[in-house]
């Protein structure tokens, strides 16, 4: 008997051919949840300018110095030594000569640099590595008081008093050091004359300035306060930055082009130009957030101030990490921002250690929180290192953000009703047709983001997240 006389209906094969199939509507795995674009207070700039004033700085913060590190020579400009407040009103003789006598020294794991109360009188940048700053406490104990990685100095007040050391500083991996001892510098300051009264002088200037001044560099507020009478009030004033920054919009644009006879035929069941509309925008918003992350002139991790930068202490992001960035950003922290390996690495730390962090809703999915404060995922934070097994692996950052006007925090900047909106600071413009019916729309996207006062936004550097805990109590294997 042949396999047609065994069929007694119609196929389910065949039968589909004449039913109607339910669709989805395109799927595109590079869509995140972008909560940063949710969290930021977007504020509307007209004229496509944002001007951010500040009270004046008298006395500028250290920066990190730019070493240039290649085939075992190590090099600094004389631009980059003036990163150093107490050499920022040296000359510029006396600064040239500077740097040529720095010495590169490689130092191992250990190795002590600066004993506390000893006199070593040397100066250190940090080429590559880091070390760790520790100070005696009242109870006689060292305690960690800095932890200093590439591109920082220590021991510069060494070069210019004869008093010992108040700290210690070790090195926690191998190291290679640009250092400049004061025997080098008598050196450098007897070469020609005047040189050692000039280089006093501007030391004197900087150390007269740094006592008018408060912790942030601004200048001090004059001010009387008590119960005594006859006391003359003292007069004062608070001086504005003269060359405040201004942020203009950014955007990011792209044109979709859509064929009329696919939009005039096949719009059933979903409308063909509006989802390529849909799904192109899903790509603006990705690349708006990765740009407010990462962008060289306005992103988060390239407006941090050098001073509000800490590194891990062991690699792997630990409590005391994310603590020690909490009491940088203390005034009214509004949320971590972490790529999601970060965050299972830091979980991974709380595990060990029997802290379990609190899970907090937001947006409709769990976060967790760390002292009251969510970590917020987001993958734009990059991850540098290897790629492995169809993995990222290395370091990456953690920002902490304090946002609003209102609270001097970080802002996203847009302008919204420009012409064609679609959403705020958001147009799509049609273009035109071709000649061969091909229409044409122009999506642009306007975007900025400002940080009001530096204390507004921290780092955690070089945040491991491929280390894992080997437990003692790990179930026997199966025979």
């Amino acid at each position: 008997m042949t396999d047609s006389l065994l069929q007694r209906s119609v196929t389910t094969a065949v039968a589909r051919n004449l039913a109607s199939t339910t669709k989805t509507s395109p799927k595109m795995m590079s869509i995140t949840p972008r909560y940063l674009l949710s969290m930021l207070p977007w504020v509307q700039v007209d004229g496509g300018t944002y001007r951010v004033n500040r009270t004046k700085v008298e006395l500028s913060k250290a920066e990190r110095i730019g070493v240039d590190l290649s085939a075992g020579n190590a090099s600094l400009s004389a631009e980059s030594l003036r990163s150093v407040p107490l050499f920022s009103k040296l000359p510029e003789s006396i600064i040239s000569r500077m740097t040529t006598g720095f010495k590169i020294e490689e130092v191992s794991l250990g190795n002590q640099l600066i004993v506390e109360g000893e006199d070593r009188s040397k100066f250190f940048i940090i080429a590559q590595g880091q070390v760790e700053v520790l100070s005696k406490g009242v109870h006689g104990s060292n305690l960690r008081i800095a932890l200093l990685t590439e591109g920082e100095f220590f021991g510069e007040t060494d070069l210019v008093s004869d008093k010992p050391s108040d700290v210690s500083v070790r090195t926690i991996t191998p190291c290679v050091l640009l250092t400049l001892s004061r025997k080098d510098l008598d050196s450098i300051l007897s070469g020609l004359p005047n040189f050692s009264e000039e280089f006093r002088k501007a030391i004197d200037e900087h150390l007269e300035l740094r006592s008018t001044v408060n912790r942030y560099g601004e200048r001090n507020i004059d001010l009387v306060s008590g119960f005594a009478e006859n006391v003359e009030i003292p007069e004062t004033f608070v001086d504005y930055s003269s060359t405040p920054r201004e942020y203009s919009l950014s955007s990011v644009q792209t044109v979709v082009r859509v064929h009329t006879r696919v939009s005039d035929l096949y719009n059933g069941p979903y409308d063909q130009l509006e989802e390529q509309m849909r799904l192109t925008i899903e790509g603006i918003k990705e690349r708006q957030e990765w740009e407010l992350v990462n962008s060289k002139k306005f992103g988060l991790l390239h407006s941090v101030d050098p001073s509000m930068r800490i590194s891990t202490r062991y690699g792997a992001p630990t409590p005391d990490d994310l603590d020690e960035l909490l009491a940088l950003v203390w005034k009214k922290p509004a949320f971590f921002l972490a790529h999601p390996k970060a965050i299972a690495a830091f979980e991974r730390e709380c595990t060990w250690r029997g802290v379990p962090p609190v899970t907090m809703d937001l947006f409709g999915s769990p976060i967790i929180s760390w002292r009251g404060v969510p970590l917020v995922p987001c993958d734009k934070l990059e991850l540098k290192g290897r790629f492995q097994s169809n993995q990222w692996l290395g370091t990456t950052n953690i920002i902490l953000v304090r946002v609003g006007e209102a609270d001097q925090g970080v802002v996203g900047l847009h302008q919204s009703g420009i012409p064609g909106e679609i959403s705020p600071s958001l147009s799509a413009r049609l273009m035109g047709l071709d000649s061969l019916g091909v229409a044409s729309y122009l999506l642009t996207s306007y975007f900025s983001c400002a940080v009001l006062t530096d204390d507004a936004l921290g780092v955690l550097e070089n945040v491991e997240v491929g280390f894992y805990h080997d437990y003692d109590h790990k179930p026997a294997k199966v025979k």
